[in-house]
């Protein structure tokens, strides 16, 4: 592997290690998913590269587990066949909202297996792990123990026919055991009838863990200042007491258990076809997709002295970050780099209802690219509709709405003003000389309050207050708005002033240039954009702000607009296109794609019998007739233009 443009740790500086919950491998992710781990994660990272930081952002596809198994029976393929195709699907999607992972890997790899086993032979070592038995669901037919999601029934509960194992979609209790169903049939032979049969498996004793878990996360959660709902559910778990945990199960498809901790054949053999439970060797992902980036992980990953551990996600996940992860951490009693800073969301409903990934219901990643609306359009709501301290809704009035009355009015407007002004015949492109009036007592103002503005944005950043930070970082858009708006930045201010209309025109493009630093975290593309505009390099996001960055005599490009308004009219068309079912919207596309296409059709019959008629009849003409286009346009163009027209984003 070659390490010479691997991002490490540099002694003596902030080194900046980041994650965002593993997504799970098995489906789209909707923007829920999005903005509560990956894209919130990718504006730290960065953020903290635009200061200068080595920093590290980490991520990928959680590979292993039932519900693998599950997708892969249902669609007929292997595991491994069922995770190549989504790990592709996943990396696509983020890659159009332009996250930035220095590596997005996934976890069924070699270094997974190593470091997962290593972790548990420690464990094994510092007598962590005890067996137990228990009673599980046995397929006689297939000769194997049936997981919870492989056993389908009757609800104990409500008397729906077809519940899972695990959970029933109708009532959505969770509060039974898969052999507490009524009618229990094997999910891959219907016809089959699993019994019940002791099974041994192997558990984590977090209950002898918890002391030393609960110590560490007392200090680290006020040392990183975690979020609050992160500070709620661990207090929560650790309150309860915590139990010894299954990390064993019998499956196929996951990292295999050492058989050299046995001692006995018996147990080697027990445990040949049993694999470790994806809620304990998830976590342990981030690590080996690190090792997968570099040979250097452990620079990263056992350096906890120079290195703070940044992780992000939904709150579903906190206790598989802030106590079993750590808790296998602490029980290898190895140096390890732990948890500093835990940032947990809310959940992000859709309109009315919340998004569901069974259902289909909402705008899933591969839905937002098909409206062709830019990225940073759908960066710039999600992340400002972040759910940080409770849930937020999408909604497609306000989504609209930003676009048009802040990212264009405020941001667009501010920059395009500005760069045309300069691009005219009064600079012919090139940055006048702002230095004779730069330091009038009337311009000391705007600079102080966009550099009180510039602190607020460090002090929220570096809190992980995201969606206060685009706030500010959007007001000092403001302020340069509001800054030519006192100066009468016009032509007229040019001929009558132009010592002055020197300095607002250096000081206005100066805060363009700030701003392409400060967006940069949530609006990459724009930011790009702007200094395209400037053909300036990018500018570190500085502590204070000098107004004097790019100099008298610079030459910039040509402007260009940074976003366009979008129609009212389509909140009530997306609204109506996104509110159904994936299999309801499938259908509805198909219906739509077919009426055109029939009514096309018949069109163009229809013009073509009123073509002949009008004709005088002789055999020449009538010979050629139906090859002659009508209108200059094919009847089968006709037909394909009408299915273009109305056929629907497919999601």
């Amino acid at each position: 592997m070659d390490q010479g443009d691997k991002i490490l740790p540099r002694d003596g500086q902030r080194n900046i290690l980041i994650t965002s919950a593993l997504p799970y491998v098995n489906n789209v992710p909707h923007l829920g998913n999005i903005v509560g781990s990956v894209l919130s994660a990718d504006v730290f990272s960065r953020y903290h590269k635009a200061r200068g930081h080595p920093t590290l952002y980490i991520c990928g596809t959680d590979e292993y587990g039932t519900a693998t198994e599950t997708k892969a029976l249902e669609e007929g393929i292997s595991p491994k066949e069922l995770c190549d195709k989504y790990a592709q699907v996943h990396a696509e999607i983020y890659e159009w909202f332009e996250i930035g992972f220095d590596i997005f890997g996934r976890t069924s790899t070699d270094q997974q297996k190593d470091i997962v086993q290593h972790i548990f032979r420690k464990l094994h070592e510092n007598d962590y792990l005890v067996e137990r038995t228990s009673r599980q669901p046995y397929c006689e037919k297939h000769k194997s123990f049936l997981a919870d999601r492989f056993i389908e029934g009757t609800c104990p509960k409500c008397g729906y026919d077809d519940a899972r194992g695990d959970q029933c979609d109708s009532c959505g209790s969770v509060d039974y055991e898969p052999l507490d169903l009524i009618k229990p049939r094997c999910k891959i032979d219907p016809d089959v009838t699993p019994i019940a049969r002791d099974t041994r498996h192997i558990h984590l004793q977090l209950d002898k863990l918890q002391p030393k878990i609960e110590q560490w996360s007392k200090e680290a959660s006020v040392k990183g200042n975690w979020s609050r709902n992160g500070k709620i559910i661990t207090e929560s778990w650790l309150k309860q007491g915590l139990r010894d945990r299954g990390i064993s199960r019998d499956l196929k498809w996951g990292v295999p258990i050492p058989l050299d901790v046995f001692t006995t054949e018996h147990d080697r053999e027990m445990y040949k076809d049993k694999v470790f439970y994806v809620w304990f060797d998830a976590c342990i992902g981030y690590v080996s997709i690190t090792a997968n980036y570099t040979d250097d992980w452990a620079r990263w990953w056992r350096n906890p002295d120079n290195v703070q551990l940044y992780q992000f996600m939904g709150k579903d996940n906190v206790p598989f970050h802030a106590v079993i992860f750590p808790g296998s951490q602490i029980g290898t009693g190895e140096k390890w780099t732990m948890l500093h800073h835990l940032s947990t969301t809310e959940y992000l409903n859709y309109e009315s209802g919340k998004f569901s990934k069974s259902r289909g219901v909402g705008v899933f990643g591969n839905n937002a690219r098909d409206t062709n609306v830019p990225p940073d359009v759908w960066r710039y709501y999600l992340l400002k509709n972040r759910p940080e301290t409770g849930d937020t809704q999408f909604e497609w009035k306000y989504f609209i709405e930003q676009n048009n009355s802040e990212l264009l009015a405020k941001l667009g407007n501010f920059v395009n003003r500005v760069i045309k002004l300069v691009n005219s015949k009064i600079y012919n492109s090139i940055i006048p000389n702002y230095l004779d009036r730069f330091s009038d007592i009337v311009f000391e103002k705007p600079k102080k309050e966009i550099n009180e503005y510039l602190e607020q944005y460090l002090q929220e950043m570096e809190a992980v207050n995201l969606k206060a930070g685009v706030q500010t970082a959007m007001q000092i858009a403001q302020a340069g708005n509001n800054f030519l708006q006192s100066n009468s930045f016009d032509n007229k201010l040019a001929a009558n002033e132009p010592a002055k209309a020197a300095a607002v025109t250096g000081i206005a493009i100066n805060i363009i240039y700030l701003c392409a630093s400060i967006f940069e975290p949530y609006l990459p593309a724009t930011s790009k954009s702007i200094l395209e505009q400037l053909q300036a390099p990018f500018l570190l996001i500085p502590d204070h702000w000098t107004a004097d960055d790019i100099k008298p005599g610079h030459q910039i490009g040509k402007a260009k607009y940074l976003f366009s308004q979008i129609d009212p009219k389509m909140e009530e068309e997306w609204r109506n296109l996104f509110g159904g079912t994936q299999a309801e919207r499938a259908k509805k596309e198909e219906e739509a794609a077919k009426a055109a296409a029939k009514k096309a059709a018949q069109k163009a019959k229809k013009a073509e019998r009123k073509s002949k008629k009008s004709e005088p009849v002789n055999v020449e003409k009538t010979a050629t007739a139906g090859a002659e286009p009508m209108a200059n346009q094919e009847p089968v163009d006709a037909v394909t233009d009408g299915v273009q027209q109305v056929t629907l984003p497919t999601s």
